[in-house]
C-alpha cells in the first residue's frame, strides 16, 4: 500500500463547509485505506495499492463534486514529496521579520508563459518561487492585507492550485515522515 497526502482545494472556506468525518467517509468509499484527516483545511492521508497519482486524483475530484455538489481539486503527495516541501528554503528571511509563507500544490508545473505571469505580482509585499509542482508564497504582511490572493494565483497560472501556510506542511511532513 501506498500513502498519499491529499490537499483539497475548496473545503471549509468560502462557505463551503464540510465536516472530516463526511471526507473520511468519502474517501474510505473509494477504497483507500487508513484513512485519516489533518486539520480542517481538507488535508485527507489515506493509503491505497494505486500507483496512478493522476487517475486517483481524479476519481477524488469526481467522488466529491457528485457528493458535495461543487468542483473540489485535488493534489496529491507521497509522504517524501511533502517533506522535501517543506525543508525546501526559497527565500531569505531577514532577521527580526515574521513573514508568512504559503505554499501552493500544483497538479502539473506550470507553463514558462504562466511563471512569467506569476512574477508579473512580485512587489514589495508579495515574492513568488516555484519549484516543480509547488509554488512558495512569501507574503511580507498578513494574506488579507496583500493584493495577491490564491484566486489571483490561479488566474496568473491558468490553473487550479491550494495553498497551505508552511506551518501546516512541516506538520503534516513531520507526522506522516517517511522511515
Amino acid at each position: 500500500m501506498t500513502r498519499y497526502i491529499a490537499f483539497l482545494r475548496a473545503i471549509n472556506v468560502g462557505g463551503h463547509t464540510v465536516k472530516m468525518e463526511t471526507l473520511r467517509a468519502l474517501f474510505t468509499e473509494l477504497g483507500f485505506a487508513k484513512v485519516e484527516t489533518f486539520i480542517a483545511s481538507g488535508n485527507v492521508i489515506f493509503e491505497t495499492d494505486t500507483l496512478d497519482t493522476s487517475a486517483l486524483e481524479k476519481a477524488i475530484e469526481r467522488r466529491l463534486q457528485q457528493s458535495l455538489g461543487y468542483p473540489v481539486a485535488t493534489f496529491l503527495r507521497s509522504p517524501a514529496e511533502v517533506a522535501a516541501a517543506a525543508r525546501y528554503e526559497p527565500f531569505t528571511i531577514e532577521h527580526g521579520s515574521t513573514p508568512s509563507l504559503y505554499v501552493g500544490f500544483l497538479q502539473t508545473p506550470p507553463a514558462d508563459v504562466a511563471l512569467d505571469r506569476l512574477m508579473s505580482f512580485r512587489s514589495p509585499i508579495d515574492d513568488f518561487h516555484v519549484h516543480g509542482r509547488e509554488v512558495y508564497w512569501l507574503c511580507r504582511t498578513r494574506m488579507s492585507d496583500s493584493p495577491f490572493s490564491g484566486a489571483a494565483l490561479e488566474k496568473a497560472l491558468g490553473m487550479p492550485a491550494t495553498l497551505r501556510n508552511i506551518t501546516t506542511v512541516r506538520k503534516l511532513a513531520a507526522k506522516y515522515a517517511v522511515h
